[in-house]
This record gives structure tokens, C-alpha cells and sequence, in this order.
């Protein structure tokens, strides 16, 4: 207990790194930007339009780009320089802000104006990420894999508790197009830190032709049972699991009849179990038996998903209902967690821009997912349809892990990959020449 507890009030071992310690952040200026854009976008749309549908319209123009993209994003991850390519991405989506902002401030923004740059922004976003997921494994040692995606994870889960407040106070106490110019230098910031970061030369994964390295890419995961699984459970994660968020204000209003103040501590709530947990993975930085977090993260988060709906719709005890969302944040961080540690681990260098293009895909059709629950609802109910896909991300978490082998066995392959050259493993996965650890 207190060898783990002194390992938590340590320096994280990835941030022990130089490179990544600067990376990081810069990460956490981008994202913190990105958050910051997301609540100033939001605010503005029903500001112009008072329009819910509007905001879907905005939302699915972003993911629709980022989902028609990502896959080629992977591909020229693999082609070109990481680095450069981190750095061109940044700046563009950097002048699409401030042109927004520019707008805004004109007081000449429309919403056609913020639908067309959140599309361009979801295009550039696909080619950005998974040259950032390809990139960071190269500024750390192996056995830092997991600390660093923990602390990846950590600023996506503290700027989203932090940033939109943020972005209300300055929108409140300026302007919204000063909101926005906030979020673009965010993104600047970002672009900065990669231009003066030195990082080792990273082989180029291939010079052929781009649909062909796509397609090859997509048969080295299709030849991969452990990554087939992996991916399953983050697509199942975003399309059926978190769709509870987009239906949280039902909840609120409707079955639990909390308002939007009891919405905000809910989420808030969800949101401290889920930092909690990802600060501990952090500062561990590496857990033995990852098949097993995997299995029983993905399943304790779908039950708790379940559980949270039916108890709230024939309950109705919001203190319950705390304790559920709290459970669910922490078993959600642990396997995703899991998940793109052990997809860093596995995963050959030359393939990583692509296998990490379609693991971003899979975040990218959320608000997708939003939809269908919405349209379920309206004949089955809420309750029942975030039950549904509650039930479904846990039977997903479980049912491979029954008739798969190397499923269970994931922490063992691991184990095994630890001595070979990064992601010489995943190789021999996909040959079938470690079936039997």
C-alpha cells in the first residue's frame, strides 16, 4: 500500500522524460484550447440560432469529416514526418479558429460560417491524431507506455472539467469571439513546442502508393484477433456506451428531475472518478495483468451504465445515481486506458499511424451514436435504450474474452514483447506465431 502510494505522489514516470514532459504540454495547452472551443462554438451556434438541432448540425458536420478522413490520416502518419506534419495541423486548425473569431467579433459569423470551419477543423483533426499517437511512443522507453497514455487521458479528463468554466468566465466577462481567440493559442502553443522538439529520426513505415498502404494496414488489423478486440471495444466504448452523455439532460429533467445543476455535479462526478483513476494509472505506470483490466473494466462499465439507467428510471434516488456515475468513470478510464497502452505496445512502428487512424475512427462516430440513441428513445424510452447499449459494451467485453485465447492472455503477450523492438510483437500476433503464450 505504500509503495503504491508513494509511486502516486511521485513525478509520473513518463513525465521523467524531457521530451515528453515538453509534448505533454503542449498537449495540454491544445486540448485545453480544443475545450475551450468546443463550449465558445456551442454558445455561439444557440446564440445565432437558439436552435438544439442546430447543434447537431454543427456536431456532425466535425465528426462526419474526422470519420471519411481518419483512416488516410493513419496512412500519411506512416508517409511523412510526424513532426511536421503535428506542426502543419496545428497551425491550420490555429487560422480556422481565429477566423471564427474574426467573424464573431465582426459580428458577421453565420451559421453556415461555424458549420463549414468545424467541418475543415474535423479534416485536419483526422490527420493530426494519429500522427500524435504515432509520435509519442518514440519520446519515452517501453516500460512508460502506460504512464504516458494515463497522462494523455488526464488532460482530456481535467480540461473537460475545467475548460468549459473557464471559456463561461471569459465569455461572461468579455466576449465569445474572445473565447475562441483563447482556444486558437491554445493550438499555437501546441505548434510551437513541436517546431523546437528534437526527436530521434523515426523510420518512415512506407513509400508506396496511399490506398495501398491503406488497405494494407486495414488487413494487418483484420489478421489480428487482439487488435480486432481491442478496436471492438473502444467502437463499442463510443458508439453504444457513452451515448448515456447525449441523453444525460433527459435524465435530468425528465427521469431524475435534478435540472441542469444536478446534470452539471453528475457529470462532474463521473468526471472526478474518472481523473482519479487515470492519475493512478499514471503514476503506477504499468499493471502485469492488462487482460484482465480490460475484460473487467469494459464489463463493470457496461453494467454500471445499465445499472445507472434502470435505477434512475425505477428508483429514482439521485444519490444513487451518483455512486453509479462515479463507478462508471473510473471502470470506463481503466480499460480504455488498457486499451491504447497495450495497442502502443503491439503495434510494429511502421504501422502505427494506421492502426492508430482507425482506433481514433472509432472516437470519431460518438456524436453518431448519439443519434441512435436518440432516435431509440423516442420509442423505447431513454432508460431502456442506455440499458441497451450498456448491456451490449459489457457482452462485447466478455464474449471474446470466453472463446479467445489470446484475449485472455493479453498481459502474457505483453509480457513477451517486452525484450523485442517496439511492436515486434504485434508482428508475430498477426503471423500467428504467439497463439500459444
Amino acid at each position: 500500500m505504500l509503495t503504491v502510494l508513494s509511486r502516486v505522489l511521485s513525478m509520473p514516470p513518463a513525465l521523467r522524460y524531457p521530451k515528453y514532459r515538453a509534448y505533454w504540454l503542449g498537449t495540454l495547452a491544445s486540448v485545453g484550447g480544443f475545450q475551450v472551443l468546443m463550449f465558445a462554438q456551442g454558445w455561439l451556434t444557440y446564440e445565432l440560432t437558439g436552435s438544439t438541432l442546430a447543434l447537431g448540425w454543427v456536431s456532425l458536420a466535425s465528426a462526419s469529416s474526422a470519420v471519411a478522413l481518419n483512416l488516410f490520416g493513419g496512412v500519411f502518419a506512416d508517409r511523412l514526418d510526424k513532426r511536421k506534419l503535428i506542426f502543419a495541423a496545428q497551425l491550420i486548425t490555429a487560422s480556422l479558429i481565429f477566423l471564427l473569431g474574426a467573424l464573431t467579433m465582426l459580428e458577421v459569423a453565420r451559421l453556415w460560417h461555424i458549420i463549414v470551419l468545424a467541418f475543415a477543423a474535423g479534416a485536419v483533426n483526422a490527420f493530426d491524431q494519429p500522427a500524435r499517437q504515432a509520435l509519442y511512443p518514440h519520446l519515452i522507453e517501453r516500460k512508460a507506455i502506460m504512464s504516458a497514455v494515463a497522462l494523455n487521458s488526464a488532460i482530456w479528463q481535467g480540461t473537460r472539467i475545467v475548460s468549459p468554466a473557464a471559456a463561461g468566465f471569459i465569455i461572461g466577462w468579455t466576449s465569445t469571439a474572445a473565447a475562441i481567440f483563447v482556444a486558437a493559442a491554445g493550438f499555437v502553443v501546441m505548434a510551437a513546442v513541436i517546431a523546437f522538439l528534437r526527436i530521434p529520426k523515426i523510420e518512415i513505415g512506407s513509400r508506396g502508393n496511399a490506398l495501398g498502404d491503406l488497405v494494407e494496414g486495414l488487413k494487418f488489423i483484420k489478421g489480428n484477433p487482439i487488435f480486432w478486440f481491442l478496436i471492438g471495444m473502444t467502437f463499442f466504448n463510443s458508439f453504444f456506451g457513452m451515448a448515456y452523455i447525449m441523453m444525460m439532460p433527459a435524465f435530468a429533467v425528465d427521469v431524475l428531475k435534478v435540472g441542469s445543476e444536478g446534470q452539471g455535479v453528475l457529470m462532474g462526478v463521473s468526471g472526478v472518478g474518472a481523473l482519479t483513476m487515470t492519475v493512478l494509472l499514471g503514476a503506477v505506470g504499468n499493471f502485469r495483468r492488462k487482460g484482465l483490466l480490460i475484460i473487467g473494466g469494459g464489463l463493470g462499465f457496461g453494467l454500471t451504465i445499465s445499472a445507472f439507467a434502470l435505477t434512475s428510471e425505477y428508483v429514482g434516488s439521485y444519490q444513487l445515481a451518483m455512486a453509479l456515475m462515479v463507478a462508471m468513470g473510473v471502470c470506463s478510464t481503466t480499460y480504455m486506458i488498457t486499451i491504447m497502452s497495450s495497442l502502443q505496445l503491439l503495434v510494429p512502428d511502421r504501422m502505427r499511424g494506421r492502426v492508430m487512424g482507425f482506433y481514433g475512427m472509432t472516437w470519431s462516430i460518438m456524436p453518431i451514436g448519439g443519434f441512435w440513441a436518440g432516435a431509440m428513445a423516442e420509442f423505447a424510452g431513454v432508460a431502456v435504450t442506455v440499458a441497451i447499449g450498456g448491456g451490449l459494451v459489457a457482452a462485447f467485453a466478455l464474449g471474446p474474452a470466453l472463446v479467445n485465447r489470446q484475449v485472455r492472455n493479453l498481459g502474457a503477450i505483453l509480457e513477451m514483447a517486452g525484450g523485442d523492438g517496439r511492436g515486434a510483437a504485434g508482428e508475430r500476433v498477426a503471423s500467428g506465431t504467439m497463439e500459444k503464450a
